[in-house]
């Protein structure tokens, strides 16, 4: 980092053309906290050619509690189903549909199933390390590995390639964050990335509507199938390839066997889509979070010895409050953006007010702000006994990520079993192969001989 740099005196010194390349290329190098610290102090709202960026804690966090106003326009298009107003519920903007579906799904994903949700992280996690034997390229090995197990297993998106989960999530995850008018790629960059999710969303609608069916099957047979066709359940359940004590349970079995009135607008169709919704943001997302963390705890060999004795506490909080405070250094994204339905105006009656146009699209700098003091007491000082509720790695307002309090679980109990293995190192930083997600990072460690 280089805290001495003049980030806004070499912006403003450029030509037009060239000022929001120097933004995204500071944004996206080791410039990127100090830039946002300059921005804080000098510029909270930066007006560039092609977006404007937003800083501070207050107004990023204001702007999130305007859906209305500040939309997930740019989403919707990546997001659509059979049209603009249809597709997944983050593609809607506090309307009907989102609070409705979102209210459902909430529900669906019982918080009481977290130690659950722990546990069989924690017991796939604990599967693939042993079978590495002290060597894993931990990003497709692991990373990507262990919430497909998850999407499996308690999502209940099972009987298919994990590879192609893995594939399904990806696409989606790229195309709808990473393939944005402001994301500086070239239009063969940008169409081989829409191809690419066009071409896996054909396969993922087909196997949605086949699980569907299937669990319907299955939900059949343990309630009143047997009766229909004379079967005892017992056959029914062996023909099915369940075991004759096994009760079902994954959120699309719940969902599909729950009965919604007509007038909750929830059809099979809607199910699907929020049954899809489930695996689009769990893979990805929780894979980065976890490289990136394990190899900030690397690199920090004195947070590395903290982090290696609270993994081992039977009390899992205080790791966990490590790898929150490791997340606000090495977030999977550095903002939210949003497109502005309509002129408003940036922390007006402060001298840093600043009009922004409908149509304009906004970078909300989560990370600048979850290092602004306005919220964070020495900010640039690794603490991990922080104030939850100022954390946006989770999103913030009626878009907040839906998992949220399963990545809760799920992403430190991933990196506490990686960290708990001696002598742990890597041979490399984390490479992304020029794109945004990590592709490939390989770790070693000593095996300790269980004789």
């Amino acid at each position: 980092m280089n805290a001495s740099k003049n980030y806004l005196e070499l912006y403003d010194a450029a030509d037009d053309d060239d000022k929001y390349p120097l933004v995204s290329k500071w944004i996206n190098s080791d410039d990127r906290l100090p830039f946002f610290a300059q921005l804080r102090k000098e510029r909270a709202v930066l007006v560039t050619p092609e977006c404007t960026l937003v800083a501070r804690f207050p107004d990023v966090r204001d702007m999130l509690s305007m859906p209305k106003i500040f939309t997930v326009d740019l989403y919707k298009p990546k997001m659509s189903v059979t049209g603009p107003d249809d597709g997944y519920l983050m593609a809607h903007d506090d309307d009907a549909l989102h609070y409705r579906e979102k209210s459902l799904m909430q529900g669906m994903l019982n918080r009481d199933d977290l130690p659950r949700i722990r546990k069989l992280v924690a017991e796939s996690a604990e599967k693939i390390i042993n079978q590495a034997e002290g060597s894993i390229e931990v990003v497709n090995k692991y990373c990507r590995m262990v919430p497909v197990t998850l999407v499996q297993d308690y999502f209940g998106l099972d009987g298919v390639d994990p590879e192609d989960l893995i594939e399904w999530s990806y696409w989606n995850q790229y195309d709808a964050f990473n393939n944005q008018p402001f994301d500086m790629l070239t239009d063969e960059q940008s169409q081989y990335i829409t191809d690419k999710h066009n071409s896996i969303s054909d396969k993922l609608g087909a196997y949605i509507a086949s699980l569907v069916v299937r669990k319907l099957v299955i939900i059949k047979a343990t309630s009143g199938l047997r009766a229909m066709l004379g079967y005892p359940k017992q056959i029914l359940l062996r023909l099915l390839g369940m075991s004759v004590k096994t009760k079902p349970d994954d959120i699309v079995t719940r969902m599909l066997r729950t009965a919604f009135a007509k007038e909750v607008d929830f059809p099979l169709t809607r199910l699907g889509i929020n049954a899809g919704g489930l695996l689009i943001g769990a893979i990805e997302t929780t894979s980065q979070a976890t490289a990136q963390v394990i190899e900030y705890f690397i690199n920090n060999p004195d947070l590395m010895k903290k982090a290696k004795q609270a993994a081992s506490f039977e009390d899992r909080s205080e790791f966990d409050a490590l790898v929150w405070e490791a997340l606000r250094f090495v977030p999977i994204r550095p903002d939210i953006f949003r497109k502005a339905s309509a002129d408003y105006i940036i922390a007006k009656g402060t001298p840093h007010q600043t009009e922004v146009k409908k149509g304009t699209i906004v970078r909300l700098l989560t990370q600048s702000a979850m290092f602004d003091d306005y919220a964070f007491e020495n900010p640039d000082e690794f603490n991990p006994n922080r104030n939850w509720y100022h954390n946006f790695n989770f999103g913030f307002g009626s878009h907040q990520c839906l998992g949220k309090y399963i990545g809760m679980v799920m992403i430190p109990e991933m990196i506490r079993q990686i960290i708990l293995k001696p002598e742990l190192e890597d041979a490399g930083p984390i490479n992304y192969k020029n794109g945004p997600f990590p592709e490939e990072y390989h770790l070693k460690w000593r095996v300790v001989s269980s004789v």
